[in-house]
């Protein structure tokens, strides 16, 4: 039996191959065992995503600051097709409000001066809520849960509608102190 040896740039092509294979097999292994976000539709704010036909609803939710006050649908609504659209929200003890989306546009209800606005949440702020989705009146229904958020949240505060009360929270003036009070008694 005859071995014959390798030269040394025999050995080197070898060794580099078997290199970039291991590495080629390793960076593999991280795709194949950790899935690609950008491949997979998820909501990113607080809001829900839905579609209704040629009508896109993204980052819908309503801000109220109790569940039988009013409450502001904010979000945006896209319209894919060729003709006008209004959009028809249906909440809690028949309060409901409509939206307007012209063709191949888009309509931010946090920037319409026109605010989409519920009679009742019906749910307290941290809660889901029904809400009934239909275009121009059509019997194309789509019931979801939309969230309820209150002006907790800095960023939502401006959108509470005109007329409903604010939540209950601690007060941001500090009571003077007893020392305080019984020092400025004397003076």
């Amino acid at each position: 039996m005859r071995f014959t040896a390798m030269n040394r740039a025999q050995r080197a092509k070898l060794a580099l191959t078997a290199a970039a294979l291991g590495i080629g097999l390793l960076a593999s292994g991280c795709g194949y065992t950790n899935p690609q976000q950008t491949s997979e539709q998820y909501q990113s704010s607080d809001g829900i995503i839905t579609d209704l036909g040629p009508l896109q609803l993204r980052n819908i939710l309503i801000v109220s600051s109790g569940e039988d006050q009013p409450g502001r649908v904010i979000g945006a609504v896209y319209n894919s097709s060729s003709q006008d659209v209004t959009l028809k929200l249906n909440g809690a003890e028949g309060s409901q409000t409509e939206v307007p989306v012209k063709a191949n546009s888009s309509t931010l209800l946090n920037d319409t001066t026109d605010a989409a606005v519920l009679s009742t949440t019906g749910g307290i702020p941290g809660s889901l809520v029904d809400i009934k989705i239909s275009e121009n009146g059509t019997n194309v229904n789509n019931t979801v849960k939309v969230p309820v958020l209150d002006a907790t949240l800095p960023e939502y505060k401006e959108y509470l509608p005109a007329g409903s009360t604010p939540s209950p929270t601690t007060s941001a003036t500090p009571s003077p102190s007893a020392s305080e009070s019984a020092g400025g008694a004397g003076h």
